[in-house]
């Protein structure tokens, strides 16, 4: 790891440890790439990960908000899984339990198209907004379509007087260079009313680092927490941490938190708040942070070699999962059409389009009864049962391997 002069943009403490370096990435994983050629000449920026050594916060400093894009092209949705679905609706059922919403004024920041708002608004007869610029009309209809308000723009200072009784802001965080600032903004448009509930669901740091899962970081995602560093981010922009949980095979951080001191006494931290189960310190971040250094070297050349097996005795090798992670395993360990020449996604938005950076069309599920893989990698183990059912009832029998 090497020192950088580079304020920490959770906490803005100096000397931010650079341990993970790549270079040539696409700046984006998920937006809809409709040629082979745009694909493989598809912009590119470099990742270089570093680790505050005062909170625990980790970003990538070599990050340049304008070279992403958030459109209507912008296509991240998970909607067409039924495990997704599942638990997407189970979440949606225990914050409205949890949190008594009902009849309630709820805002999320990062709605994307639409879809969990819309639940909570439906299952809790409450109303709702959305913000995000990736928001695209109709892609969601409901019969609360006149309790929800959708604006297709990005958070911040200009709409802090919306106001609202429960925020959510779930897979968003981790896009946003600046945190602290980010986080501040929404503590001041609370202001006095400390009966504001703010939940946030973000990728958990520490399922990254510990399974070395070099395929979970990619250009979009420019910030990474644990339990430890999220909860003292919120503290120390004027939030009381009442709870932090993780959910999906432990892939997804939670936090619950409240207003706990006056919008006039932001930025210090919560005096004598006592921390949560599991929170991890500065330390135990490092650690994890050189465990995964220690590691990944060792896992890319696993991943090499398996591919290179399969080539060499004629197999034909598909990735299951047309997303970020996909993008990001293919990238990272630098594979070619020579090598995989398609990505299966379940989502028939993405069919025919082609994977950003190395060109590998996107196609349904159904072409593997013509195409006869032998090999499928699962992008997400989450979904291993559900993926092998799909091909079973295709009389398909590949070996399976999950990242």
């Amino acid at each position: 790891m090497r020192q950088v002069l580079h304020a920490c943009p959770a906490c803005g403490a100096a000397g931010m440890a650079v341990f993970y370096e790549v270079r040539a990435v696409p700046v984006n994983s998920v937006l809809l790439v409709t040629s082979r050629d745009e694909a493989m000449n598809f912009q590119t920026g470099d990742i270089a990960l570093a680790a505050c050594p005062a909170c625990g916060f980790i970003s990538n400093i070599a990050f340049d908000e304008a070279l992403t894009q958030y459109t209507a092209q912008y296509e991240a949705t998970q909607g067409y899984s039924p495990t997704f679905n599942k638990f997407h609706k189970a979440l949606a059922q225990d914050l409205i339990d949890r949190f008594d919403l009902h009849g309630k004024d709820i805002i999320e920041l990062g709605c994307d198209k639409g879809d969990f708002i819309t639940m909570l608004v439906e299952m809790g007869d409450n109303r709702g907004v959305g913000f995000d610029p990736a928001y695209v009309p109709g892609r969601h209809p409901s019969p609360a379509a006149d309790r929800l308000t959708f604006i297709a723009d990005f958070y911040g200072e200009q709409y802090a007087d919306y106001r609202a009784d429960f925020i959510c802001c779930k897979m968003t965080l981790e896009h946003i260079p600046d945190v602290g600032r980010f986080v501040a903004t929404v503590r001041r448009s609370i202001g006095d009313n400390g009966d504001t509930v703010v939940f946030f669901q973000i990728p958990n740091a520490r399922y990254v680092l510990c399974d070395v899962a070099f395929w979970d970081i990619y250009y979009e995602h420019c910030s990474y927490f644990t339990k430890g560093s999220l909860a003292r981010l919120f503290r120390a922009n004027g939030f009381e941490v009442k709870n932090l949980w993780t959910a999906y095979d432990d892939q997804y951080l939670m936090i619950e938190a409240r207003p706990g001191q006056s919008a006039g006494e932001q930025g210090r931290k919560g005096a004598g708040e006592e921390e949560l189960d599991g929170e991890e310190s500065v330390t135990e971040t490092m650690e994890m942070v050189r465990y995964f250094v220690e590691h990944y070297e060792a896992k890319r050349n696993e991943w090499r070699a398996a591919l290179a097996g399969w080539q060499a005795a004629s197999k034909k090798v598909v990735l299951w999962g047309g997303g970020s992670k996909g993008v990001a395993f293919l990238t990272t360990l630098g594979q070619s059409l020579d090598d995989i020449a398609y990505a299966v996604d379940i989502n028939p938005i993405k069919t025919g389009t082609f994977m950003a950076g190395t060109g590998q069309e996107i196609v349904a599920p159904a072409f593997l009864k013509e195409y006869q893989p032998d090999v499928v990698i699962i992008m997400n183990p989450v979904y291993r049962e559900e993926i092998s059912r799909d091909l079973q009832a295709m009389g398909l029998a590949p070996e399976i391997r999950t990242l």
